[in-house]
């Protein structure tokens, strides 16, 4: 650790080859997080960034994008003006070798133009389909350096199942070894999900009671209030199961019941949430229809319903919505049912998790009195940890009542960095702790393919829930059945 935050005072040296340069991620997420990198000092002089897509565009053109997309009141217009000098385009065929052959010249001019030492990043922020191919090419057409770095970051989604997941990674491991092969999960960048081990492993007061003799159930829920907007298309071949069950879900999943690291390194992090994958218990059919709930949205309040909206079909059976029971059969977790959900179209956009602790035993106060404790992991929008427990009311009497005890993640003066913008310093350094590993995917799409294929045997009917609701009444019953509710209503 010490010595990744020395390496993080000093100056970086990359060449960015973003294919997909001119999409919405690179302008919303990489261009913005690449300025914030420079203006601490983390990027200076000694960096190029290479944009690839079909467009037709010009340097200055790019340029301009880079400039809107960073632009705010508060910039520096010299600053802006330095930074984007840096930004360099080539129009861009992904199955075209003389392309690449122009590509390698271009990098090769930079390389020498900004004493970059051969250190390259290769960002494809573009479809899957063309991993293996984009891969083939950068090593047949010797744009991989023998005297720098050498690393692949690739966006979700990789692969729809176990299969076409293996495929692809298969497609890029010929060329690319995994320790150079980052697959980026965005949530494991937020500043929340990376406190879980902090919470879990430094507090002795939670450490100690991190297990099943004392935890009751978990509960992770994400949800949207926007619907499928621009990406109905992709939307409609994935739905919410893959899009948000086998990543980000069963991401968190992990961190919050791998057992303790023997050290806080890549390896031994590795380790432990590969095991704790890989102890999911799979349901049969006829099981996965009692634990996992699947829903639609419909139309309430002026919004239209899924099978409204643009670019789907009026038959279609893709969920939106996701409910589900799942239980992790390691040493500590054995018996505790982790409740997740995620959807569209919900009361409002939140990520957070419950840890409910069991009700205490004693005869010193009326138990049906005695509120649970309550562990909230709020991720966001508040980005806070707050801990429910029982107090005694003030005035006469032993009478108690709830109360929480907050814990405020930064202070008021303190910047959270954005997700996207710690994860490409992690991949400046090497450092692929915060991404998935292609043992983590596998196990993931593993345990979400036994579901997928219980639904498409017809086991586990599709419900309805209304825009603006917390989802379908079936996701409430899921765990009225185990004398359990969801903590968090959406009020």
């Amino acid at each position: 650790m010490k010595a990744v935050l020395a390496i993080m005072e000093i100056e970086q040296k990359a060449l960015f080859v973003i294919f997909g340069g001119t999409g919405d991620l690179a302008k919303r997420k990489l261009y913005p997080s690449l300025f914030q990198l420079y203006k601490k000092g983390i990027l200076q002089d000694n960096f190029a960034v290479i944009g690839t897509a079909r467009r037709p565009w010009t340097d200055e053109h790019l340029q301009e994008v880079v400039r809107t997309s960073i632009a705010s009141n508060d910039e520096s217009q010299k600053q802006i003006d330095e930074f984007v000098r840096h930004f360099y385009y080539q129009s861009h065929n992904v199955n075209d070798t003389e392309h690449y052959v122009t590509l390698r010249e271009l990098a090769e001019k930079l390389d020498l133009k900004y004493q970059i030492n051969g250190n390259r990043l290769f960002y494809l922020a573009m479809s899957p389909r063309f991993f293996g191919t984009i891969a083939q090419h950068l090593k047949s057409q010797n744009i991989v350096t023998d005297e720098g770095y050498n690393r692949v970051i690739v966006e979700k989604p990789f692969g729809r199942d176990f299969e076409s997941a293996k495929e692809l990674n298969d497609s890029i491991s010929k060329y690319f070894p995994e320790e150079a092969f980052f697959r980026i999960d965005h949530y494991l960048g937020k500043e929340m999900i990376q406190n879980i081990m902090a919470l879990r492993f430094s507090n002795n007061l939670f450490r100690a009671v991190w297990n099943n003799r004392y935890i009751d159930n978990i509960q992770i829920t994400l949800s949207e209030a926007l619907g499928v907007e621009e990406r109905a298309g992709y939307y409609e071949t994935a739905g919410a199961l893959r899009d948000m069950v086998q990543n980000h879900i069963l991401q968190i999943v992990s961190l919050l019941t791998m057992n303790m690291p023997a050290s806080y390194s890549e390896s031994d992090i590795r380790r432990e949430k590969i095991y704790a994958l890989k102890s999911l218990k799979k349901y049969s059919p006829a099981k996965v229809a009692e634990n996992f709930v699947r829903a639609q949205y419909i139309g309430n309040d002026g919004q239209v319903g899924y099978l409204q909206e643009n670019e789907i079909a009026d038959d279609s059976t893709t969920e939106t919505f996701v409910a589900g029971k799942l239980f992790v059969n390691n040493e500590n977790f054995s018996g505790v049912p982790i409740y997740i959900r995620t959807g569209k179209r919900l009361t409002q956009k939140t990520t957070r998790i419950d840890i409910s602790f069991k009700e205490m035993e004693t005869s010193f106060f009326d138990s049906k009195k005695l509120g649970r404790n309550i562990l909230t992991i709020n991720v966001e929008p508040e980005g806070q940890v707050y801990l429910q427990t029982n107090i005694k009311k003030i005035g006469q009497g032993f009478d108690l009542k709830p109360s929480r005890m907050d814990l405020q993640l930064n202070n008021e003066n303190e910047v959270v960095p954005e997700a996207y913008e710690k994860l490409l310093l992690d991949a400046l350094l090497g450092d692929a702790t915060n991404f998935a590993h292609w043992e983590e995917v596998a196990y993931a799409w593993k345990f979400v393919d036994s579901i997928r294929e219980a639904w498409d045997a017809g086991n586990g009917d599709l419900s309805e829930y209304k825009c603006g609701s917390m989802g379908p009444k079936e996701s409430e019953d899921l765990l009225k059945h185990d004398g359990n509710h969801w903590v968090f209503t959406g009020e």
